[in-house]
């Protein structure tokens, strides 16, 4: 096979998770922002306890239909640590949603619906971003290519191996 033909193949691997995510992520995205605003708006609960709620929510559903659709033709692991490592990445991108709800809110005191919203799109933008790559590389992948990547200096695979393997326990 050509270099060519490799690169094609790998950009029609990529395309076609890409657009399976985008269609998952939408599909999330209106029910973390329905539960974040019936919390906010409709019970009165502070917008950064709603946006955890909401994005506990959304990432269950998101998990489920990201291992049963978009990435199903990946190699399985055992479903404890696929679903550890991708709340961990999803803690992280909920992290990049807080930070930037938090400026907006608490750095420049708006906090009526259409900024709250704003910064809700922006912060699951970035997270977006992070939690693609970060579920291509560590939680659809083969096990030994995260251990590889972290015996190469991958700090980040070396994080996950760290969080995903059984202690041991002290006698």
């Amino acid at each position: 096979m050509t270099v060519l033909a490799r690169l094609r193949d790998k950009y029609d691997v990529v395309a076609r998770e890409a657009a399976k995510f985008g269609a998952v992520g939408a599909v999330n995205t209106v029910l973390d922002f329905a539960v974040l605003n019936l919390l906010v708006f409709g019970f009165g609960v502070q917008p950064l306890r709603s946006k955890v709620a909401s994005t506990v929510v959304a990432a269950t559903s998101s998990y489920l239909m990201n291992r049963h659709w978009t990435f199903r033709h990946r190699e399985r692991q055992d479903v404890r640590r696929e679903y550890v490592l991708f709340f961990l990445l999803n803690a992280v991108g909920l992290g990049i949603s807080l930070a930037v709800i938090g400026v907006v809110r608490y750095g420049f005191g708006l906090d009526g619906a259409l900024w709250i919203n704003l910064a809700n799109v922006v912060g699951i933008g970035f997270g977006t971003l992070f939690r693609f790559w970060s579920y291509r590389k560590f939680v659809w992948t083969a096990a030994d290519q995260v251990q590889e990547a972290a015996e190469d200096g991958d700090t980040v695979a070396a994080v996950v191996l760290d969080t995903t393997q059984p202690r041991e326990r002290a006698s």
